[in-house]
């Protein structure tokens, strides 16, 4: 590779590491307690739901055991 034999015109890019601004942020806001409870209730809900969904919806995903088939009337001639 060769070097270029131009300076670059944006050497205060390479200079950008080293500058420190003297600019704090503004601290955050801490959350009320209602909201710190909105945000509870709504996680429990969340999972509250998965987990109802999971138990509601695992025996419909099970397959049927020899001792558990069931027939249907119509299969049995009435």
């Amino acid at each position: 590779m060769f070097r270029r034999r131009e300076p670059v015109p944006f050497a205060f890019v390479a200079e950008a590491d080293k500058f420190r601004s003297n600019v704090t942020p503004p601290a955050r806001e801490r959350a009320s307690v209602g909201q710190m409870a909105g945000r509870w209730l709504l996680g429990l809900t969340i999972v509250a739901g998965l987990v109802g969904s999971l138990v509601i919806g695992t025996p419909t995903l099970s397959t049927p055991t020899a001792g558990q088939t069931q027939q249907s009337q119509a299969s049995q001639g009435h």
